[in-house]
């Protein structure tokens, strides 16, 4: 069976290429589109990985991050992050919250499928 993977995204675009990648590769994915809801919403589907946008209506995803990462701390599934901005201060807030990938959008298919795969072999 497949790794479990919830995309964290609002923007539709991104959302079907990053679904159509991964399910090519075996992967089976969730989706999500609200920050507000996206802890119950990792709590529900249990992910082997989460791919979290940055800007999400409701919450951000560094505030998604910093709850996820101090409620259950290391048992937490490995986090991609993705954001279209890529400044220092972005990358030094998601690492401080725990984050173990960082990608600035747009980002390549081979980038995407190269990133998950590694962290779902964490």
């Amino acid at each position: 069976m497949g790794r479990k993977i919830l995309l964290i995204e609002d923007e539709p675009n991104i959302v079907e290429a990053i679904c159509f990648i991964l399910k090519r590769d075996g992967f089976i994915v969730s989706h999500h589109a609200d920050g507000t809801t996206a802890l119950a919403a990792i709590e529900r589907h249990n992910p082997d990985v989460i791919i979290l946008d940055v800007m999400l209506p409701g919450r951000s995803g560094f505030d998604i991050l910093q709850d996820l990462r101090s409620v259950r701390s290391d048992l937490a599934p490995p986090v991609l992050m993705l954001t279209a901005r890529g400044q220092a201060k972005d990358r030094e807030l998601a690492a401080q919250y725990g984050v173990h990938t960082f990608m600035t959008k747009p980002f390549s298919n081979s980038e995407i499928l190269d990133a998950v795969r590694a962290l779902s072999k964490l």
